[in-house]
């Protein structure tokens, strides 16, 4: 991110030494290794200038650090090397346009490195400052989690098994972030690379055995995990999302499949229910164990491993892991839904790709129960009567997942769903949620998601189109509602509701920030659905956590 595009979230983001991003001892690297690293030289007067940190935001530069000044959409990052010098920055690093324009502003009172493209260097100058995995020093065992769904909820099972084996592991990912002290709000799915760099350093200095990231396809197309490497890397699925970034889902795909190769990770775990998994097993240049989830699909016979014998068990389900070997693994989770399933499956294999022993990890699993943690805004029940989930879905495939895992067998029992689509992204995908909804729901309450800088009644609009359409042609049985602002739209679900019937509020998650045109207004969905719950008389749920 640019520090232009950075001074759009300035007003939520603490700086980094706020945040505790940061490792508290760095070793100083001289300037003259930097720009050997760089492949250009430093002035003879400033090679052995102590740099101890590295910066892409200029409100963020600390004493001693490096400032990156990149070009962002409508401003340069050399427009801010005044401040990140006042600040304590100690040398600069910027491309030809950021020289030139420091050039004309006069001499400059740090030296100043040229490189070509600045942000391709970011992240192994953050390593190389850091020492953020060190070949010579034990570092958390790394996993990474790529995919369009389930990458926030197989992290957490990730660091839940191995809590349960013993482990202090760390977080980086949508909601948080956990670095061995209190858990920071998270603002990106994944951090700038100056930021995980600057956390996995912190995390070996802590002390932590593992840590568990999320890397959307944005991070590796923004170079946030440059220089980062991998001790395994899970791929969950991929369905329409970011198209509006990728603009083909070809495009998508091969963003994705960067992180399975020999310079990003060491082994993958690669779930193969669609023909995109099984492209991505075929393609990459690492070790690969292959997952599949549906075993009855065409193409999973060949897989290492294979989900069966799948039993209900309260809200949740048992199932096995059997390799083509002989070998199995018993799971649980105890949250809903067979994408939950494979959430838990892939968790599971990528601990054991790690070098856990199996018996050992049978024993975690079957004495701790690991896969029925709590995921903010992930099938997040808040009334068991009426069954009401918030649940992050804001894609065609995660909403027709969802809802599919909260209908009720209950004779009678309907599922009300509350949800909208986010402004600024893949408009494609609008009239398709609309149409999921109204083939597996029996009231469509479509609402406000995040407008940003569009026309919420433009995006509603979209949304129905596909909801009126699919109902029409189809002949399907439900009822379609167009209800705004959001908390509006929550206490309707909750008044139409009878104690037998399921509301899903969709779309947003663990998020407490609605966007419109600029302004952040508070909007929790757990806080708006427990309030409207008990206006009612409903009973909530005895978890008052909003956030883990």
């Amino acid at each position: 991110m640019s520090e232009h595009n950075e001074a759009a979230i300035s007003a939520t983001t603490p700086d980094a030494g706020q945040t505790g991003f940061r490792p508290a001892s760095v070793a100083a690297v001289p300037l003259a290794v930097i720009a050997d690293a760089l492949g250009v030289s430093a002035p003879d007067a400033s090679q052995d200038r102590a740099v101890t940190g590295v910066t892409l935001n200029s409100r963020a530069v600390e004493e001693g650090d490096l400032y990156m000044a990149l070009p962002g959409a409508s401003r340069h990052g050399a427009d801010y090397v005044p401040q990140a010098v006042e600040a304590g920055a100690v040398a600069v690093v910027t491309d030809d346009a950021g020289a030139r324009q420091l050039a004309l502003a006069g001499e400059q009172p740090v030296p100043v490195l040229i490189v070509h493209e600045p942000r391709t260097a970011v992240g192994r100058l953050a390593a190389l400052i850091y020492r953020s995995q060190p070949a010579d020093s034990g570092f958390p065992t790394l996993f990474g989690v790529t995919g369009t769904n389930g990458k926030t909820t197989t992290t957490y099972f990730i660091n839940s098994l191995m809590r349960a084996l013993g482990k202090k592991p760390g977080l980086i990912g949508t909601i948080e972030i956990v670095a061995g002290g209190e858990p920071i709000p998270s603002l990106l799915t994944t951090p700038e690379s100056t930021d995980v760099h600057a956390l996995l350093a912190l995390m070996r200095e802590r002390g932590l055995d593992a840590a568990s990231m999320e890397v959307s396809s944005h991070a590796i197309s923004y170079h946030r995990v440059d220089g980062v490497m991998f001790d395994v890397a899970g791929f969950t699925n991929l369905t329409q999302d970011h198209l509006d970034l990728h603009g083909s889902m070809d495009e998508y795909f091969r963003t994705k499949a960067e992180l399975f190769t020999a310079g990003r990770a060491r082994h993958a775990v690669v779930t193969v229910d669609d023909d995109w998994g099984r492209k991505l097993a075929d393609s990459a240049d690492i070790p690969v164990t292959t997952l599949a989830t549906k075993p009855l699909a065409a193409g999973n016979v060949n897989a290492d491993w294979n989900v069966a014998s799948i039993t209900a068990r309260g809200l949740g389900s048992e199932f096995e892991v059997r390799h083509v070997d002989g070998r199995s693994l018993r799971v649980h989770t105890g949250l809903p839904g067979d994408f939950n399933v494979a959430n838990a499956a892939l968790a599971t294999l990528m601990v054991l790709a790690s070098g856990v022993d199996q018996n050992t990890l049978q024993a975690a699993l079957d004495a701790l129960d690991p896969f029925t943690v709590a995921v903010p805004g992930r099938m997040q029940l808040v009334s068991a009567e009426p069954a009401s989930i918030v649940d992050f879905a804001h894609n065609p495939d995660a909403l027709s997942r969802a809802l599919e895992a909260v209908r009720s067998p209950l004779e009678g029992s309907r599922v009300i769903v509350v949800f909208g689509a986010t402004g600024q992204r893949d408009q494609g995908k609008r009239p398709t949620m609309g149409a999921i909804a109204a083939r597996l729901a029996d009231i469509v309450i479509i609402s406000d998601d995040d407008p940003h800088d569009e026309d919420a009644a433009a995006i509603r609009a979209e949304v129905l189109q596909g909801a009126h359409e699919a109902r029409d042609s189809e002949n399907l049985n439900c009822e379609i509602i167009e209800s705004y602002p959001r908390d509006a739209a929550i206490r309707l679900a909750v008044d139409m509701a009878t104690s037998k019937d399921t509301i899903l509020i969709a779309g947003r998650g663990h998020e407490v920030w609605q966007e419109v045109k600029g302004v952040n207004l508070a909007l929790d969905d757990r806080v708006e659905l427990r309030a409207a719950l008990t206006s009612k008389g409903f009973s909530v749920s005895a978890d008052q956590r909003i956030e883990s």
